[in-house]
């Protein structure tokens, strides 16, 4: 079964750091050696709350009991199919880490993303998350694993 473009993102925070993965183990990864948040694909019949909280519990062991739904991403490139995320924050969780086999989880300071191997339009709307932006739809263009170009709400910006 062709998997969903329909995705989650979700950025966990505990006081000034994110959870983020290390995506090291699993083959053939678009996003291998990359750090990003948790998440993954719509399974049928799922709403975005769904995924978000089936995804997070999967890779986490984590049960997240305050999240918000902060913005659409969509990825286009020239060697994937397009990508519609649903990009959330959570501040509050029950349950105990566990490992993940997708890769390690770790508690990162946000202010060490930027040392850490990830994609370039990542640094975009990690911004305007932890700028409390509202709302916002972010369309990013990527040729070749390079950001080509970034629109925020409609509007072409500098990266």
């Amino acid at each position: 079964m062709e998997k969903s473009q329909l995705t989650t993102l979700c950025y966990i925070e505990n006081e000034d750091s994110y959870l983020l993965l290390h995506r090291t183990k699993k083959a053939n990864d678009i996003n291998h050696n990359k750090w990003i948040g948790v998440g993954g694909h719509f399974e049928f019949g799922e709403s975005p709350e769904d995924c978000l909280l089936r995804e997070v519990f999967e890779e986490t062991g984590l049960t997240l009991t305050s999240y918000q739904f902060r913005g659409i991403v969509t990825f286009l490139s020239d060697d994937d199919p397009a990508e519609y995320m649903c990009l959330y924050t959570a501040d509050k969780f029950t349950g105990t880490i566990k490992e993940c086999d997708e890769g390690n989880l770790e508690w990162i300071k946000k202010t060490d993303f930027m040392k850490l191997e990830h994609w370039q339009g990542d640094v975009i709307f990690l911004n305007l998350l932890q700028s409390n932006e509202p709302f916002f739809s972010l369309k990013l263009i990527y040729k070749s694993g390079r950001l080509q170009k970034a629109v925020l709400n409609g509007k072409e910006i500098d990266f």
